[in-house]
């Protein structure tokens, strides 16, 4: 189905697009998620202003997986790109052919990791139909923390200088100011706060270096460890840095008459559990992995307040769509938030459903209390995308146990609500265009002095 566009909206008078994107940046590095650093005052300015995504989620906690989710509106299983290493289908349409049709400029800049081109350009065909091009498919291979190397649309390389994120910032503050008659559509993709691959490390900038070591470190990470105490002061850093590159966006677009005509989003591809729950940094049900920071400004956000429903990267998609009057296509699989900024009614199901691939063939569902996943372990997590059959793994009560350290799967007290967050599953599974499975049973625990009182409500 080719995208179209509203005829009734004409494209002078849409407002422009700014997705700002990181990659592996957990919640609650933000000030408004109670981190005390002061991190991040840029996004919490954002948050507070604008529309503040409380509770916001990856459907896919790896990089190209997620990637695929927020450039279609669809989950990792139906782009085909169910984990690493396998380029977005050319067919499947894009954000940037959704804004091409509808008359905007589109421009890509950074990080693509949606081509398995790794350290070569991207070729043109699997460039997503962005007309801008300045980006490389994995950064963390082409660049290093002051070494930027990213390529144009001619596929020659381009050396930026500054220390990573000021490159890639310059970049897009140099598009955006570029004189131009259409609206513009910017996807600003980020590597930090991931780790530089080679050498397992979380380059800050220089000034940051040291700055955050040993000053604050989240409940999960202070009761699993992990490598929390080698990386956690220099993922702050790089988090810092990203922070100060927003505020730089937003005084571009001030300084060049654009802000109150300009939606900016703020996402993440996933977040990161420091190796405390895999032997790496993503790739699992927990909030540490799936929890991301999410906030939008602009217009039809500015003053949209607190949403504290649950919303996932999938949704995003038609959220732009919509905000910037572009028909949603019926086959997307995600749901614009727009009735929810604009307090309208809406059917809007509190849950997100999430699939997981490369640590294990897994999927969860997680609601406003209750987190609940199983795993394939006969199933290859890379070869294979899905499974028929599914055995509990971990039963959370988030609202007891937030940072997830008590694990109720197979706790016969909890055999009710496993028993009906089960069934839930099965028809995210189902709705997300995967066979229907078996989820077999964990083996019964014996709860000690842990019940669930008569009357207590189950499923909020």
């Amino acid at each position: 189905m080719q995208p179209s566009a509203n005829p009734n909206a004409k494209a002078a008078e849409r407002p422009n697009v700014i997705v700002f994107f990181t990659d592996q940046q957990r919640w609650d590095t933000t000030g408004v998620h109670g981190n005390p650093l002061g991190l991040t005052p840029n996004f919490d300015r954002m948050a507070r202003e604008g529309t503040h995504l409380e509770y916001a989620f990856t459907c896919q906690p790896v990089c190209a997986p997620a990637r695929s989710s927020l450039q279609t509106g669809l989950y990792a299983t139906e782009t085909g790109c169910y984990r690493n290493g396998i380029p977005l289908r050319e067919e499947l349409p894009t954000l940037a052919d959704y804004y091409n049709e509808a008359g905007y400029d589109t421009g890509y800049i950074g990080k693509w990791h949606l081509a398995v081109t790794r350290d070569r350009p991207v070729p043109p065909n699997l460039r997503g139909r962005y007309r801008y091009w300045l980006a490389a498919d994995s950064l963390e291979h082409t660049s290093d923390a002051y070494d930027t190397t990213v390529y144009d649309n001619d596929g020659r390389p381009v050396k930026l200088p500054g220390y990573r994120v000021d490159a890639l910032t310059d970049a897009a503050i140099r598009y955006v100011a570029a004189p131009r008659d259409n609206p513009f559509f910017l996807f600003l993709s980020f590597l930090e706060p991931h780790h530089q691959n080679h050498r397992d490390d979380y380059p800050a900038p220089d000034v940051y270096r040291d700055a955050y070591t040993s000053r604050w470190t989240p409940p999960d990470l202070a009761a699993l460890t992990g490598t929390a105490p080698q990386h956690l002061g220099g993922y702050y850093g790089m988090v810092k840095r990203l922070d100060e590159a927003l505020g730089r966006i937003m005084d571009a677009l001030r300084s060049l008459g654009l802000k109150r005509n300009t939606i900016v989003l703020f996402a993440s591809d996933h977040g990161s559990h420091f190796k405390t729950r895999n032997g790496e940094y993503k790739r699992s049900c927990h909030e540490s992995s799936i929890r991301i920071p999410c906030a939008i400004g602009g217009p039809g956000f500015d003053g949209g307040g607190r949403i504290d429903r649950l919303v996932s990267l999938v949704d995003l998609v038609p959220t732009l769509l919509e905000a910037s009057g572009i028909e949603v296509p019926e086959r997307m699989q995600g749901k614009s938030i727009v009735p929810l900024v604009r307090r309208q009614p809406s059917d809007w199901n509190d849950e997100v459903f999430v699939q997981i691939s490369e640590s294990q063939v897994g999927r969860a569902i997680r609601t406003k209390r209750w987190k609940y996943a199983v795993h394939a372990p006969d199933r290859d997590p890379i070869r294979d995308s899905h499974s028929l059959r599914y055995e509990e793994q971990f039963l959370y009560d988030l609202a007891a146990d937030p940072y997830e350290l008590t694990n109720l799967a197979g706790f016969r007290s909890h055999r009710e609500i496993a028993d009906r967050l089960r069934e839930r599953l099965i028809r995210r599974i189902v709705e997300a265009g995967e066979p229907e499975p078996v989820i077999a049973e964990a083996p019964p625990v014996e709860p000690g002095q842990r019940y669930l009182r008569e009357g207590e409500e189950l499923w909020s």
